[in-house]
C-alpha cells in the first residue's frame, strides 16, 4: 500500500507543485499517471521512491518511509526513468553487478524479456542506441520483482513492435502484489493496461478513480448529441463524452477523457456535483 497524506512540495517556496495531496494506492493494480508537462509527474513518481523529500506531509509504503531509504524498501521498489542512466558496462556486467541487490531478481525471467526486446545480452550499454538503453531498463525493473513498480515515460523510444512488447510484458507482470504506476504522455501505448487513473492538475490531484467507476458515470459515443458533456471532432464525426445515466457500457476513450479534463477544469466538479456521482 503506498499512504499519501496531506503531502505538499515546492522546490522554490514561491512556485508550489503539491498543494495538500491525498491517496491510498493499492497493490493489484496498474496506476495510469496523467498530467499536462511541467504538473509534477516525476517529481510524484520521485517523492513515492524516496529522490525527494515532502515539504510537509508524508509518503508511507507499507512500513516505510522512502526518504529513509532502508534497505529493505529499496530492494522492493524500482524507478525506470524517462532517461535512462546506466552504467557503460557490458549488460551482462551491469546484471552481475546490480541483480544481487534484489532478492527476488529472476535472471532467466531477464533473458526472456530481454529476447523478447530483440536485444544481445553480450552488448555494451554506451553502444545501444537510447531505445535499446530503455529496453534494457525495463527488463531489468521486471525481472527485479520488485513488489513497486514506477516507470516514467517508458515506451519513449521504442519503435512500433517493441511497444506492443511492452504491453504484452506488463499485462503478464502485473498481480495481486504488484502496485505499478505508468506517467505517460502517450495514452493510447498503456490505455489497454493501466485500469486506475490518478490526474494532477493546478498543484493538486484531481482524480484518483478506477476506470470501473468511471465508465459507470460516463459513456463514450460518435455523433451529435445536444447533452454530450465534452465533444471532439474526429475523422468519422464528433466524438463525445455523455452521461451514462441508463448504464449503458462503452469503451472508454482515455485520451478523450483527458483532453476533456485539461481543456475544461471545471468538469470535475460539474461530475462530483451532480447525481452522477451517486450513481448505482
Amino acid at each position: 500500500m503506498i499512504a499519501i497524506n496531506n503531502l505538499s512540495f515546492h522546490y522554490k517556496k514561491d512556485i508550489t507543485i503539491f498543494d495538500n495531496i491525498n491517496a491510498a494506492l493499492s497493490p493489484g493494480h496498474i496506476y495510469g499517471l496523467l498530467g499536462l508537462n511541467g504538473v509534477g509527474k516525476t517529481t510524484f513518481l520521485k517523492l513515492i521512491c524516496g529522490l525527494l523529500f515532502p515539504k510537509t506531509g508524508t509518503v508511507k509504503i507499507n512500513d516505510f518511509t522512502p526518504s529513509n531509504r532502508e534497505v529493505t524498501f529499496l530492494s522492493d521498489i524500482y524507478f525506470v526513468t524517462d532517461e535512462v542512466d546506466l552504467p557503460p558496462w557490458t549488460i551482462a556486467n551491469f546484471l552481475d553487478i546490480y541483480a544481487p541487490l534484489y532478492p527476488n531478481f529472476d535472471a532467466s525471467y531477464f533473458d526472456d524479456i530481454l529476447a523478447a526486446f530483440q536485444v544481445d545480452r553480450s552488448e555494451k550499454i554506451k553502444s545501444l542506441s537510447y531505445g535499446q538503453r530503455k529496453k534494457v531498463n525495463i527488463t531489468f525493473a521486471l525481472a527485479t520483482n520488485a513488489n513497486f513498480l514506477l516507470m516514467d515515460e517508458p515506451t519513449n523510444g521504442l519503435d512500433i513492435p517493441s511497444k506492443t512488447q511492452f504491453r504484452k510484458l506488463m499485462a503478464r507482470h502485473v498481480s495481486p502484489d504488484k502496485t505499478i504506476i505508468i506517467s505517460t504522455h502517450q495514452i493510447r501505448d498503456i490505455h489497454q493496461l493501466i485500469d486506475h487513473l490518478l490526474i494532477l492538475q493546478d498543484s493538486k490531484l484531481v482524480l484518483d478513480e478506477s476506470l470501473y467507476e468511471l465508465g459507470r458515470k460516463l459513456k463514450f459515443q460518435q455523433g451529435t448529441y445536444a447533452d454530450a458533456l465534452y465533444s471532439e471532432i474526429g475523422l468519422n464525426g464528433n466524438n463525445n463524452i455523455r452521461s451514462n445515466i441508463d448504464g449503458e457500457e462503452s469503451l472508454f476513450n482515455i485520451e478523450l477523457f483527458f483532453n476533456a479534463i485539461s481543456t475544461h477544469p471545471d468538469l470535475l466538479t460539474k461530475l462530483a456535483n451532480s447525481s452522477l456521482q451517486n450513481h448505482e
